[in-house]
């Protein structure tokens, strides 16, 4: 996965944001079916890349209080536990891109 990480932290993409959640195709899409509209995420994506932020978001509700405090204040805002965990992926795709693009630009030895 690191690699595939690594390969995608070295895009030239222009936006921030596009390339965090373009690693992984953590974006939302608008949906609707009937009278009511909704977002899901891009199911297009690197399965490998999914799973390790899957574990580390479901990793950080269990051990970070930081985390817990913010599923709990979201809960109280009326989200459901899909949107609050779905937003903490989008957060974690950040946090990963821009750490591997840290590592990615510095020369090597």
């Amino acid at each position: 996965m690191r690699s595939r990480i690594l390969r995608a932290g070295k895009s030239t993409t222009s936006s921030k944001v596009v390339g965090s959640t373009g690693l992984t195709r953590k974006s939302a899409i608008e949906y609707s079916s009937g009278r009511r509209t909704s977002r899901r995420l891009n199911r297009g994506a690197d399965r490998q890349a999914n799973a390790a932020l899957h574990r580390i978001v479901f990793t950080r509700l269990r051990c970070d209080p930081r985390t817990q405090a913010y599923f709990e204040r979201r809960t109280q805002q009326g989200k459901t536990r899909r949107e609050i965990i779905r937003c903490l992926k989008r957060y974690a795709a950040r946090e990963v891109f821009n750490l591997v693009r840290m590592v990615s630009t510095d020369p090597p030895l």
